[in-house]
């Protein structure tokens, strides 16, 4: 008699089944993380430019920037 526990006649449809599923869903994580690290980059660009905008507009009215950020 084997000790083994008995083979489910679906075991392996379960767990291809269940590693497709796995796969599935690391691939639409990877791709979200891509999209969201697009966005973020997109996001921070324009943060750069509207500051320079807002630094254009108080150099124009003559207003000098009181908060001076270290630039990298």
């Amino acid at each position: 008699m084997d000790a083994r526990t008995p083979e489910v006649p679906c075991g392996d449809l379960l767990q291809n089944a269940a590693e497709n599923l796995l796969q599935e869903v690391e691939e639409h994580f990877q791709a979200l993380t891509a999209t969201l690290n697009l966005r973020v980059e997109e996001m921070g660009s324009r943060i750069e430019d509207l500051q320079k905008n807002v630094d254009d507009l108080m150099a124009q009215a003559g207003i000098e920037n009181s908060i001076k950020e270290p630039t990298t």
